[in-house]
């Protein structure tokens, strides 16, 4: 039997685990061969229907309105997306593969073969947000770094490296740095879509399943399909797909910042009067908004966007509603709105960092993003500083 093939038996059941790598050519052709060779009942397959739509409807990005992305707070995410779209896309080219094509490649047949099948995989949007809701301060700031160098990686890999991803040494080595480095993401994207993925196939019709899923996810789907009995799925499935609610200090975190930079501002005022205290406020406005405009500078933003960025950098630190990057990324998107050719680049424009600074889209997200970080670097120089002011 082929390595990459794993059946197991749970009460009169057949649950037949293919492990795949995304940007395998010799995936594809397993997945043609376990099919056309099993006719299973049903066909699950680890992908959720906006990466679904994503890889078969070129025409997605016509529709988007990067205004409302930004004011609706997405801004991040959406970039995220397309930081992670950009990475596999990059290694699919050079090994000559789409990524997922494995994942269509079974659609397809099961269409074809007219089997059922089920996208069982969790929406990406709520595995991210979850990501990031379950991630420190510290944690985020790893993810955020992970993403930056994302954007600027020229990594090759070659095909016998990406087969060799597929080995279980090779897999849980590669699982055991993620779990060092990021615990929580390693969590949300490989444990709880173990979990996730494993109640799917399991409640899935049929006496006979394949399951075309990243090897990655092999063991941890057997282990849990193993332990799944009578309880309530459904409610099991719920609360994968809820968004855990923000701790107590994270819900504090956004307040706390203004009220000790407001601190700083009225005990300067206390201690040696009105000019002191407004001297305080300009030295913050000139360490905030410089470092915030010098993001915006280095995401080639327009001269005026790089002077609202100065502007609005300093008040947005003291609002915990809103960022500087919201005012930014939208004054860019009105002074270089998007074109048509932007919108029908963009899976080709995300593969080079001169792509992501050329195309308008992507090239608004970057004005949004490192504006936004100039504005925390500021803060957290800012601080500091003004608190020293007071010795």
């Amino acid at each position: 039997m082929n390595e990459s093939i794993t059946k197991i038996v749970l009460g009169e059941r057949e649950f037949i685990l293919l492990g795949t790598a995304h940007i395998s050519r010799e995936s594809v052709e397993e997945v043609k061969e376990l099919i056309t060779a099993e006719l299973p009942d049903r066909v699950c397959i680890e992908i959720d229907q906006s990466r679904y739509k994503s890889l078969v409807e070129k025409s997605q990005w016509s529709n988007l309105n990067i205004s409302a992305v930004l004011k609706g707070g997405k801004g991040f995410l959406l970039l995220a997306n397309l930081v992670l779209s950009s990475f596999q896309r990059k290694l699919g080219m050079d090994l000559g593969i789409k990524p997922g094509e494995e994942m269509v490649t079974a659609i397809n047949l099961s269409k074809e073969l007219d089997i059922p099948f089920s996208l069982c995989d969790r929406d990406i949007q709520i595995t991210l947000k979850r990501a990031w809701a379950k991630s420190g301060f510290w944690g985020k700031n790893k993810m955020l770094a992970a993403m930056i160098s994302a954007v600027f990686s020229n990594e090759k890999l070659k095909e016998e490296d990406i087969e060799s991803l597929k080995e279980k040494s090779a897999l849980q080595n590669m699982l055991n740095e993620l779990a060092e480095y990021l615990p929580a993401v390693k969590e949300v994207l490989i444990d709880e879509r173990d979990r996730y993925l494993a109640t799917r196939i399991f409640t899935s019709a049929g006496k006979k399943v394949v399951a075309i899923i990243g090897a990655g996810h092999v063991n941890g789907i057997i282990r849990n399909m193993e332990a799944l009995d009578a309880g309530d799925l459904k409610a099991e499935l719920s609360s994968l797909e809820e968004i855990p609610p923000a701790g107590r200090f994270s819900k504090f975190m956004p307040y706390l910042v203004p009220l000790l930079i407001l601190g700083l501002f009225a005990t300067g005022f206390l201690r040696s009067g009105l000019s002191f205290s407004i001297s305080m406020i300009w030295k913050w406005i000139l360490v905030n908004g410089t470092l915030s405009s010098i993001g915006a500078l280095i995401a080639f933003a327009h001269p005026l966007t790089v002077i609202l960025a100065f502007v609005a950098a300093p008040i947005t630190s003291i609002n915990p509603t809103v960022g500087v990057g919201l005012f930014t990324g939208v004054l860019e998107s009105i002074l270089r709105k998007p074109r048509v050719s932007d919108f029908e680049n963009l899976p080709e424009d995300i593969l080079t960092i001169r792509g992501f600074f050329r195309n308008r889209i992507t090239h608004i997200l970057l004005v949004f993003f490192f504006s936004s970080i100039g504005s925390v670097v500021g803060t957290f120089i800012g601080i500091p500083y003004l608190t020293s002011l007071l010795r």
